[in-house]
């Protein structure tokens, strides 16, 4: 499946995409594989889609978006970086 694919407001994690095809601005802003991506808004007439990918909000062309291969989402993808682990006292 491809992003391309995703109905407004379905989230889902990016399995692979053609680097070749997606531009570097779009991976440097996290655009990878295992993150999670939500498709916000979609333009009519083939217009733009509008995401949220780690937190920005990006427009891309429809013919990028059917070069990052996602599946969905089932639930959430949580960030545990903020976490601290107890110490002993």
């Amino acid at each position: 499946m491809t992003l391309a694919q995703l109905n407004k407001g379905e989230k889902a994690i990016i399995e692979d995409l053609n680097t070749d095809l997606v531009p570097l601005k779009l991976i440097e802003m996290g655009c990878l594989p295992g993150n999670q991506i939500e498709l916000l808004q979609l333009a009519p007439f083939k217009g733009p889609l509008f995401l949220n990918v780690n937190g920005a909000q990006v427009a891309i062309r429809k013919e990028t978006a059917e070069h990052i291969q996602i599946k969905k989402a089932l639930i959430d993808a949580v960030s545990y970086t903020h976490l601290t682990l107890p110490t002993k006292a």
